[in-house]
């Protein structure tokens, strides 16, 4: 399987997987030129990996998608830096995620993500997904154990604002567009970000068994919770 594969397409390496995303309402969007007026004082803001986190959900899709599950899969380690320009535009951030600190099919995850993922899923279902995720036919976190992400550009005069992200996933570079919400008080910073990609956008193929009777649905949903707080 490719090791193509980016921050928002992690899903595509499980061996398991839906019907139609149902997707959650994103939060709410400040209006163009909003997240400018509210950027905090210039400066260094580290993310606070005990408050951020990276949520994928992955569907099911074939002949045969009954047999498997859709996944929600958790990472809750991100660490980096936001830093804070006088100007929205000149700002930037950058985000390390530990692959193998990715948690598959967290109980309480799968409830807060709604019926389409009810029921727990059994512990040698999750263990199985996890080893092939890490394998060294996808992510290869033994050469690869780091996921980085880095903006590149910032748009706030859209409606949400968009950020351009630069992706790095077992060696490989992909670049993502993604809509956001900014809030800022004095000494803390609060980016959210929910959308759906499509895996072969970033040229990957969806992961398959069985001559496509079991797959894993192109179209993923992300959901990215940042907060950082001045250094």
């Amino acid at each position: 399987m490719s090791k193509r594969i980016g921050v928002l397409a992690l899903a595509a390496l499980m061996t398991a997987c839906a019907t139609h995303p149902q997707r959650a309402a994103s939060p709410a969007q400040p209006a163009a030129g909003a997240a400018l007026a509210s950027l905090p004082a210039a400066g260094v803001y580290r993310i606070d990996s005990h408050q951020s986190e990276l949520r994928v959900l992955v569907y099911r899709a074939g002949s045969l998608a009954n047999l498997g599950h859709n996944h929600v899969l958790v990472n809750r380690s991100l660490s980096g830096q936001v830093v804070v320009a006088p100007t929205f535009a000149a700002s930037s951030f950058g985000l390390s995620v530990p692959v193998d600190e990715f948690i598959v099919d967290d109980g309480q995850a799968r409830r807060e993500e709604g019926a389409d993922f009810p029921g727990d899923i059994p512990d040698d279902a999750k263990t199985g997904t996890l080893r092939n995720m890490l394998g060294t036919k996808q992510l290869d976190a033994a050469r690869f154990p780091l996921l980085l992400v880095k903006s590149t550009a910032f748009d706030n005069s859209t409606d949400p604002a968009t950020a351009t992200l630069e992706v790095n996933v077992a060696g490989h570079l992909s670049s993502v567009s993604a809509p956001f919400s900014w809030q800022a008080e004095s000494s803390r910073l609060t980016a959210s970000a929910n959308f759906e990609l499509r895996q072969t956008a970033l040229g990957l193929s969806p992961y398959s068994l069985f001559g496509g009777a079991l797959q894993v649905k192109d179209a993923i949903y992300v959901k990215i919770k940042i907060i950082a707080m001045a250094q």
